[in-house]
């Protein structure tokens, strides 16, 4: 069983790179509040509509004081590909090795069509300044989930 993160928990560290190649570090975001989200596959109909959604919410986030980091397993190449078709403008970063994944909890057993499979757990993270995870969602749904989240942000 894939340990989850709680409030409080230290966010685990990571570098990934990103749509460009270039390094993205979550050290990059300390003293500021950032949104992890995990994501199964780029180009994937649920997750255009969560990316898109973040996308659509990008400054009424930024404006509560919140960046946005998308993760998945994906290449590259396909993560440049799924950013330039839906014009994406936060950060996708890609974990091939799913290191990162399993770290945050966001890899493991899970559900699909009645089944039980090894595979990404859609997952949101709100990390506080400090680092620290301030609020951990698991199994989050892909449509409406970004307005849930913008309803229960800490003001």
């Amino acid at each position: 069983m894939t340990s989850r993160l709680e409030p409080g928990d230290t966010a685990p560290a990571f570098t990934l790179p990103d749509s460009e190649g270039k390094p993205v570090s979550l050290s990059d975001y300390l003293g500021k509040s950032v949104v992890v989200y995990f994501y199964p596959a780029a180009s994937t109909p649920g997750c255009t509509k969560q990316a898109c959604d973040f996308r659509d919410s990008l400054a009424q986030l930024n404006d509560l004081g919140y960046a946005v980091v998308g993760i998945s397993p994906d290449k590259q190449e396909k993560l440049a590909k799924f950013r330039d078709a839906e014009g994406l403008t936060f950060p996708l970063l890609g974990d091939p090795d799913k290191e990162v994944l399993v770290e945050w909890g966001a890899f493991g057993e899970k559900q699909n069509y009645g089944r039980t499979v090894q595979g990404v757990i859609r997952s949101t993270f709100l990390v506080g300044p400090d680092g620290k995870i301030v609020k951990a969602m698991y199994n989050v749904r892909a449509t409406g989930h970004v307005a849930k989240l913008l309803r229960e942000l800490p003001a």
